[in-house]
């Protein structure tokens, strides 16, 4: 059972030397008596040979992810026959001696070494997920988190960070998503939650004095699951004592410098630049904006207010606004494509998009030129950076619709003209967002980001008199393409200001103290100022490797039913389990 290599190490030095390999078979051909097999385990294939009477009979009965053990002599593939795309292409193994240490079925999944080879649905992946996790494109991708993690924890450790575990069965708070509750048997009626993240633990561990705390942290969400959600996911979760804002994220920039540039090998920003959100919202309708190309949007309410185009007029009369948007080098758009473009920026409230063509000159054309004068169209193709060969697009309509809707568009312009390049990586930091916004469904505002973030300092006394509206958050965001890969705050330290934030989110006194008391208390014992922040880690893995979902960075994800095809979890229980935890059930009766 020795291994004397891997399947992956032997080269052209190694011709003349007797090896022992073991692992999958993963593809098997029989050349008219000499039978080819490329051998696979974790670090690579090499391709073995079977040339005499020995082995030949045991050869010619393994297939496709057979288990084998083999001993041979590495030879020189004969000139003309190397493999350019394998590491070990330049030899083989002729083989001696063969041993099956196990048979395997026909797989129902082929295991093939590129993504985009990949043809089978999702649940039938999950399903068979040990054999979809032999793919070495996946391996490569749980090899990749690995290494990083590596990385992260010698980060944290040489910048003075402790490592500390919180509870896993914890108090269920109100956190924005749902809890999964977990029944306690010896405390019949009573639950604990999973914990949607480690906040008030690690903010407690400041209090508790030990300045830098950071965690690989196990975090769960009840919510509806996409491409880059799970019900299970991991954060790298860190706090910090006596800190600002800018050490927070100067910390963080050195996270980039040091590990993510170094893990990917791609040179570190000179400075990630900063952006409030309000900035954000405006040149890019996102509060995390994709920089890699400009494609920027401007604000043309006060243009077109002027004109006789009622339909921006109306709009911008009644408090809406007008957002343009400069598409370059797409003045060739065919009406499919604008009609495509208009249909998608619908789904995001839009009622229509008016568009516009810069032709050779300068000169503004469109279908609604009547409305316009000649230079109320040049002041819109200078507002929004328009040249010849450009196309404008302009939609109308309340600030908030507005402006996402034309970020999409900017987005959607972006993919088609593919201007979202993965190899380029692009950082920037979000700050002061909003304190609070207005839920429309709950009919009262709600906390941005969380409950503990504090407000800015010069806007203190303004959330303390009520005005929710304006007031500024100590929050940042970290942005990655597009993408937010992180979030954090500068924590509320004082306990009269914490209480406060509570009844204005409508909590009653009697209600902090049932879901806060302890957190509430604990500030009454000196508190050091804190701030911190918390990266998703297979969000960050995606990101930097360009693809859209995190599933494939871990091992044993959920479907988009929060399921397990393989385990069938959730599952139900027998009826003695339920006892136990005195849980009767009430379902809703089957159609």
């Amino acid at each position: 059972m020795k291994r004397s290599h891997n399947c992956n190490a032997l080269r052209k030095s190694d011709i003349g030397a007797t090896v022992t390999l073991a692992g999958w078979v993963d593809r098997r051909r029989d050349l008219g008596g000499v039978i080819f097999a490329d051998l696979r385990d974790k670090y690579g294939k090499i391709q073995v040979v079977f040339d005499n009477p020995e082995v030949n009979p045991i050869a010619d009965t393994i297939r496709n992810e057979f288990v084998i053990w083999i001993e041979g002599t590495v030879i020189a593939r004969p000139a003309g026959m190397e493999n350019p795309k394998l590491d070990t292409g330049d030899v083989d193994v002729m083989v001696t001696t063969i041993k099956i240490l196990n048979k395997s079925e026909p797989p129902p999944l082929a295991i093939n070494d590129h993504n985009e080879e990949c043809k089978e649905n999702d649940d039938l992946r999950l399903r068979y997920r040990y054999l979809d996790l032999r793919r070495p494109w996946i391996q490569k991708n749980l090899i990749l988190k690995s290494r990083f993690l590596g990385e992260v924890h010698a980060f944290f450790r040489k910048n003075g960070f402790e490592e500390i575990e919180t509870p896993i069965l914890c108090k269920s708070t109100p956190e924005g998503a749902r809890d999964y509750l977990v029944p306690s048997r010896v405390n019949p009626g009573s639950f604990y939650a999973l914990p949607q993240s480690p906040q008030q633990y690690k903010q407690l561990l400041m209090i508790a004095g030990m300045d830098r705390y950071y965690q690989i942290a196990r975090c769960f969400r009840d919510e509806d699951l996409r491409a880059d959600r799970q019900p299970e996911f991991t954060q790298i979760d860190v706090e910090m004592s006596f800190v600002e804002q800018e050490d927070v994220m100067g910390m963080f920039d050195n996270f980039v410098s040091e590990v993510l540039c170094k893990v990917w090998n791609f040179e570190a920003p000179q400075a990630i630049p900063r952006m409030p959100y309000s900035e954000a919202m405006l040149r890019y309708g996102s509060d995390k904006p994709d920089i890699r190309f400009g494609l920027e949007i401007s604000d043309v309410s006060s243009i077109v207010v002027q004109s006789e185009f009622g339909v921006f007029k109306n709009v911008v009369n009644s408090g809406g606004v007008v957002r343009g948007i400069a598409a370059t080098g797409c003045v060739e758009f065919s009406r499919k494509q604008i009609d495509d473009l208009t249909s998608y920026v619908g789904r995001y409230g839009a009622k229509g998009l008016v568009w516009m063509r810069v032709k050779d000159g300068g000169e503004v054309e469109t279908q609604v030129g009547k409305f316009f004068t000649v230079d109320q169209l040049n002041a819109l193709r200078d507002a929004v950076g328009a040249k010849a060969g450009d196309m404008m697009f302009f939609i109308a309509g309340p600030e908030k619709m507005a402006s996402n809707a034309t970020g999409q568009l900017r987005l959607e312009i972006g993919r088609i003209k593919g201007l979202m390049n993965p190899k380029v990586r692009k950082f920037l930091w979000v700050t002061d967002f909003p304190m609070f916004e207005f839920s429309e469904s709950e009919g009262r505002y709600m906390s941005t980001h969380h409950p503990f973030t504090a407000p800015l300092p010069e806007h203190l006394d303004m959330m303390l008199n009520g005005n929710l509206k304006d007031c500024l958050a100590h929050a940042y965001d970290l942005v990655l393409n597009g993408v937010e890969i992180g979030g954090g705050s500068i924590r509320i330290h004082n306990p009269d200001v914490q209480e406060k934030v509570f009844r204005l989110l409508g909590l009653t006194a009697e209600q902090v103290q049932e879901k806060f008391g302890f957190f509430v208390d604990a500030f009454k014992f000196g508190a050091p100022p804190h701030g911190g922040l918390a990266l998703g880690l297979d969000r960050v893995l995606a990101t930097l490797e360009g693809q859209d979902s995190i599933r494939d960075f871990i091992a044993f994800p959920k479907n988009t039913s929060a399921s397990s095809p393989m385990d069938n979890s959730p599952s139900p229980v027998d009826a003695e389990q339920l006892q136990e935890v005195h849980i009767t059930l009430n379902l809703p009766k089957k159609a």
